[in-house]
């Protein structure tokens, strides 16, 4: 591969996992300045993401699209992704800002890669390797750190904060292997456009039945609008997009390790753009988080070498 299209691959991976990172900020900006709640702001952002990739679809994948909406398999796996797997992790997600903020949420929420780790050792009926004893050594660490300040006695983090946290990691952890079948037949982007056009009308209605009938929709500002905005475009369409793009050249070992990036960038972005504070223990936990999906990484590079 030439250094420039490796150098492409890596800027658009990191551009991807960074913008995951900036949604996240974005969210917690819309519950501090609004009356909007994690399932409306889900459902919005989605909604509006999923325009954006179906207008690409319609110019890049026109065929294709129809010949998925044809196949009975195919929709009744693309409402199963779109529903069970982005929409309700991302609504968890969002639910645990509100009780947290962006930079924890993102860090519990990468629990989902010791997850995989374990489900993937129970599986195959193994116990961990080398690194991956690592891996999950340095995630139960930094659990423990996030979750108490570093003092064992006492609970720094909300209970409904760290229950919507881990739930988030396991939602995760289905939103990425459930669709594989899909991957493999129709590509990436049409299975991600639809799943995520799935997501954005299916939570749209689910808001309207469960709580737009009774309480209306809220106000939003101007700037909320702008901020709604860019979750949309930057947070989801643009992080998806260029997330996948930077995978297809890079490949998944680099990807993953690119994609540590995405829990740095909602932390500093936090701390920076909304003035929330961390303490010495939660910094620590980003770290060792990071460090768990680094070794992670490496042990599957080195299993498959």
């Amino acid at each position: 591969m030439d250094r420039k299209r490796m150098i492409t691959g890596v800027v658009s991976t990191l551009a991807g996992a960074i913008s995951w990172g900036a949604s996240g900020t974005c969210v917690q900006y819309l519950f501090a300045h609004s009356a909007i709640d994690s399932l409306l702001v889900t459902a919005l952002r989605q909604a509006g993401a999923g325009i954006m990739f179906l207008a690409t679809l319609l110019v890049l994948q026109r065929p294709q699209l129809k010949a998925m909406a044809a196949d009975a398999d195919t929709r009744r796996r693309l409402l199963i992704f779109g529903t069970a797997g982005l929409f309700l992790n991302s609504t968890l997600y969002a639910t645990t800002i509100s009780y947290t903020n962006a930079g924890t949420a993102t860090v519990l929420q990468s629990l989902n890669v010791p997850m995989v780790l374990a489900l993937a050792c129970l599986m195959e009926r193994r116990l961990p390797r080398g690194l991956e004893v690592a891996a999950l050594a340095c995630a139960a660490l930094a659990t423990f750190l996030i979750a108490t300040g570093g003092d064992p006695s006492t609970l720094s983090l909300p209970i409904l904060g760290l229950v919507f946290g881990v739930a988030t990691a396991a939602a995760s952890v289905f939103y990425t292997t459930y669709p594989k079948p899909l991957f493999e037949r129709w590509g990436s982007l049409a299975t991600t456009g639809i799943g995520m056009s799935v997501a954005g009308v299916s939570g749209l209605a689910f808001w309207f039945l469960t709580r737009g009938l009774s309480g209306g929709f809220p106000v939003l500002g101007l700037d909320c609008w702008v901020v709604l905005g860019i979750a949309s475009f930057v947070g989801t369409f643009g992080a998806y997009g260029l997330f996948l793009h930077g995978i297809s050249i890079v490949g998944p070992v680099r990807g993953n390790m690119l994609g540590a990036a995405e829990p740095v960038s909602a932390t500093v972005l936090t701390a920076l753009m909304l003035n929330t504070a961390f303490s010495w223990a939660d910094w620590v936990g980003l770290v060792l988080m990071v460090a768990t999906i680094v070794l992670v990484t490496l042990q599957s590079a080195e299993s498959t070498s």
